[in-house]
């Protein structure tokens, strides 16, 4: 049975993640890790291990003990909150990057890493962003994601070590709260929309980004790794995407199912830089073409899903 790693598992992505792999290949055979303890128990079944992944050494321990022969390394600052501790955001998500690609080096175990799409800049064609092309990010969350996306493709072609990645759109989860990153207002909106009735954006008005269904992204990373490596022309790493909206057009779709939901806007003029400065629609053909990627839900049918579980996660805290 194949025996996975992760790091970062008490994220976003990383919570949903683990439970899919646990499912799949056994809680024995999943090793969760992050920097700190599962206080609320999101992962009851399974390894778990506390690790700095910037601790090259310790990451290395944890490698050579387990044996895992895929390591999805997830663990990094987001971008709202790389960019007021640009020094941290550094350390962690170059340095941890590195030392998921040295034990693949060492220990032959294959590499995911969540690349984003941060990784294009104000430079890079806004609509239907081409898979390669310039990108120039203006964030120091951006240059970590490209400089990770060339150190995984020089991994891989000096050492054929078997990195893997995408670049994430904004994700949406009723599971984890919003985390530091630009596109949670996406997230935060329909838990307001339950709790309060409205919802106040720091996004303005007309302000697209590419957003996917946490489902959809779980889904999509495990493909990427099970996919035949002998299709994948590209590594690190792929777009890949589900929808683009702006607030307005989220507000619209809650509204279809709470009539009384309203939206005003206080911008916050830090995420708004960061956001204008990404795409506004990715071009996920590649994606397509060489794993067969194929998204599950749109705004409507993900907003359905959002709704409903918020109701049932929050109980009486759900108003609406």
């Amino acid at each position: 049975m194949k025996k996975i790693m992760v790091s970062g598992c008490l994220g976003q992505i990383g919570t949903e993640l683990v439970t899919k792999l646990r499912r799949d290949y056994g809680a024995e055979n999943v090793l969760a890790t992050d920097i700190r303890e599962d206080s609320a128990h999101v992962l009851p079944e399974g390894p778990f291990v506390i690790l700095d992944a910037r601790d090259g050494k310790k990451y290395a321990e944890q490698v050579e003990k387990f044996k895992p022969d895929t390591i999805y390394h997830l663990a990094g600052l987001l971008s709202a909150t790389a960019e007021k501790k640009p020094q941290l955001a550094w350390d962690i998500n170059i340095n941890g990057v590195y030392n998921a690609l040295e034990c693949g080096r060492i220990y032959h175990s294959a590499v995911f890493f969540p690349s984003s799409i941060a990784a294009f800049g104000p430079d890079t064609p806004r609509d239907k962003t081409p898979q390669d092309t310039l990108q120039r990010p203006n964030t120091i969350y951006g240059v970590t994601k490209v400089a990770s996306e060339l150190l995984a493709e020089y991994y891989h072609k000096k050492w054929g070590v078997d990195t893997r990645g995408v670049r994430f759109p904004g994700l949406i989860s009723y599971k984890t709260l919003p985390g530091g990153g630009t596109t949670d207002y996406a997230v935060d909106i329909y838990y307001q929309a339950v709790q309060q009735g409205k919802y106040t954006s720091y996004i303005a008005r007309g302000t697209y980004m590419d957003m996917m269904y946490i489902p959809d992204a779980i889904d999509g990373m495990i493909q990427l790794m099970e996919a035949d490596p002998s299709r994948l022309v590209h590594r690190c790493c792929f777009n890949i995407t589900s929808m683009s909206f702006e607030p307005e057009q989220v507000a619209a779709a809650i509204r279809a199912h709470i009539p009384s939901f309203t939206m005003d806007y206080a911008v916050d003029p830090v995420r708004q830089a960061i956001a204008d400065s990404w795409p506004n629609s990715l071009d996920d053909s590649a994606a397509r073409a060489e794993w067969d990627w194929d998204p599950k839900y749109d705004l409507e049918s993900m907003t359905v899903d959002m709704l409903k579980n918020l109701r049932a996660k929050l109980g009486d805290k759900a108003k609406f």
